[in-house]
């Protein structure tokens, strides 16, 4: 393919998707990133689009939300490796809040086989996802439909959460940054992800390497409200999302990093009870994706206590350390 022509493809699949990362972009054009990042360089020289670590948005400076077929084709890997670890964080008789996305989607597939799980959302997919599982009840949301990813938004939605306490939210969104914490392109969407933050004891943000750095409209979550983060490893050579995720652990939150093509834990078993049978080779303990822990650098904010016959309350979930290579594995909260 001739430079001209992997140009325009890069182009147009930008536009069709608002943020589409470099991993993608090669895949996609067939050609090695060190490539595509040259086109990205020379179609941003034009004013054509906007270079962003680790991919490249719309021009403009903020990236547009794009549509559920869209994002359902990329970062899969990634997405995949998020919600294994992720699912492992619930444990049997919890209650959780999710909110809308793919990869929140990709969540709730690991969730139904927690038994005794209560599951609030305001997106379909999500409930989709959760309708055959055996011993979870799935709570919706009242709203109005928003077609372009399949979720209840509007006063509706915001007033059906009044009220309500749970242990922990699952959220995700279009951008994540240290300065403004998680964001999205959509008002009302951004609303409701707010109403979910305040019902939840602790919010954990699902948010694959190329959202990191990313700013976006609409604030959802600030970073001081973010008990954890789960992502993914960021590639070799992606310095500014280790810088990110540094300022986000030396803001307090907890950093969880996911290897690809790990196998998955098991869900319902709940990783803050303990690490596990270790490996005799000093590696991750079998049977749980390779991560790597940041714990808070000091107490940040204070959890309601649990509620006697409340709906699956606990504190706090304490993750032990594990050894993750990559660039990101020499990272460790720092005190501000």
């Amino acid at each position: 393919m001739f430079a001209a022509e992997r140009r325009q493809l890069i182009l147009e699949m930008v536009r069709a998707n608002g943020a589409v990362s470099l991993r993608e972009l090669a895949r996609v054009v067939q050609t090695s990133e060190v490539t595509v990042r040259r086109d990205v360089r020379a179609l941003e020289a034009e004013g054509l689009l906007d270079r962003r670590h680790g991919g490249a948005v719309l021009p403009g400076g903020f990236t547009r939300e794009s549509g559920f077929p869209q994002k359902s084709h990329l970062a899969t890997a990634e997405k995949t490796a998020i919600a294994d670890l992720a699912a492992g964080l619930v444990e049997e008789g919890e209650a959780v809040v999710v909110g809308a996305g793919t990869t929140t989607q990709e969540l709730a597939r690991r969730l139904a086989r927690v038994p005794g799980l209560t599951v609030v959302t305001n997106s379909l997919l999500v409930a989709q996802a959760l309708a055959h599982a055996n011993r979870v009840e799935v709570v919706m949301t009242g709203g109005t439909l928003r077609g372009s990813n399949y979720a209840l938004v509007g006063s509706g939605a915001e007033q059906s959460l009044q009220g309500l306490r749970v242990s922990r939210a699952f959220l995700s969104g279009s951008g994540l940054t240290a300065e403004r914490g998680l964001s999205t392109s959509n008002m009302l969407s951004a609303s409701v992800d707010r109403a979910l933050v305040q019902a939840a004891a602790e919010v954990v943000v699902l948010a694959d390497h190329s959202k990191l750095g990313t700013d976006t409209m609409f604030q959802t979550v600030p970073t001081d409200v973010i008990t954890r983060l789960v992502t993914n490893e960021p590639l070799t050579r992606d310095e500014r999302s280790a810088t990110e995720l540094q300022a986000l652990a030396d803001q307090g939150v907890q950093i969880t990093v996911a290897g690809v093509g790990q196998p998955a834990p098991a869900p319902g078993q709940g990783q803050g009870a303990g690490p596990g049978p270790g490996r005799a080779d000093g590696g991750p303990p079998v049977g749980r994706p390779a991560r790597r822990d940041m714990p808070l650098p000091g107490p940040r904010r204070t959890h309601p206590p649990t509620t006697p016959g409340g709906p699956g309350l606990r504190g706090p979930v304490s993750l032990s350390d594990q050894q993750l290579g990559g660039r990101v594995a020499d990272l460790a909260p720092r005190r501000r």
